[in-house]
């Protein structure tokens, strides 16, 4: 049903189902519909939670589809999830959501409207689009995007209902991944992406996402600045066991910077990575007398 692409980093490079993000993108639409028709989840002001997620992370597995398909150049799939913002900032108006943001060491700015047109937008295209750069090895695009949902949800109990579903699949598709018998593609990279950013908007946890997604942003930057500076690409080579480099211009290749690491070892690195700065994410939000 799926159609197989070939493993880069096996011996005899296998070939692997791709793109089973599209039953990620499938379940949870489903999953939030029926918690909308269930009336169990959240709404304030006749604007649904669920609803407004459920058309975010379709958009999100379109696009990936779409990328699939047509193998989009990155100037145009970095703006095309500024579409998804609409139902987003919509709810942002109508939920009069909080327009600032706390940021570490500079503290609270506010951002009036501009939140609204300006930062809803930054916040869905930068974290759809470093979530889908950081791939590349077996877990690196799920089991990461995980760790960071993982951190939010524990943030926003109240709309916790509404990701406990998608998260468990997201977890198995995760779990076949990190074992190399999967690829999710484009469609759960981009779907994913649009989750996080989606529900840090909707539960008002955008400085814990800023937190969370520092590894992501570090390594889009090193990609990014290589490529406009340098016009040269991160790649990391393959020499049947280990993944090796001799450049630094990603995550990737920084850290297998003449280090030769297993597969398993390099995502092992970047995943504690992650889990540091989610876990920071979460100390910083939550009420001191719970930690206490």
């Amino acid at each position: 049903m799926f159609p197989k692409v070939p493993d880069q980093h096996k011996i005899g490079q296998p070939l692997v189902p791709n793109g089973l993000g599209v039953i990620y993108v499938l379940f949870t639409t489903i999953y939030l519909f029926l918690i909308y028709f269930s009336g169990i989840a959240p709404t304030s002001n006749g604007v649904s939670a669920p609803l407004t997620l459920a058309v975010c992370v379709l958009f999100g597995g379109f696009m990936g589809l779409l990328d699939d398909w047509m193998d989009l150049k990155w100037r145009y799939k970095a703006f095309m999830p500024l579409i998804a913002t609409l139902p987003l900032i919509y709810l942002a108006k109508v939920d009069v959501l909080r327009t600032a943001i706390s940021l570490p060491l500079i503290g609270m700015i506010e951002f009036g409207d501009a939140y609204y047109f300006l930062v809803i937008p930054l916040i869905v295209m930068i974290v759809t689009n470093t979530v889908n750069q950081l791939g590349g090895l077996n877990g690196l695009e799920t089991a990461g995007p995980a760790i960071i949902l993982i951190g939010l949800m524990i943030l926003s109990q109240s709309y916790l209902i509404l990701m406990i579903g998608p998260l468990i699949l997201w977890l198995a598709l995760a779990a076949l991944n990190l074992q190399g018998k999967i690829f999710v593609g484009n469609s759960g990279s981009f779907a994913i992406g649009m989750t996080i950013a989606s529900f840090a908007v909707i539960t008002d946890l955008k400085s814990s996402l800023l937190v969370s997604i520092l590894p992501y942003i570090f390594n889009s930057s090193l990609i990014l600045l290589t490529i406009f500076f340098a016009r040269k690409r991160a790649d990391a080579s393959f020499d049947g066991k280990r993944v090796v480099s001799n450049h630094r211009r990603s995550l990737v290749t920084l850290v297998t910077y003449h280090r030769p690491l297993t597969e398993h070892q390099v995502v092992a690195i970047i995943l504690l990575l992650i889990a540091v700065f989610a876990s920071v994410a979460v100390i910083i939000e939550l009420p001191w007398p719970l930690l206490t």
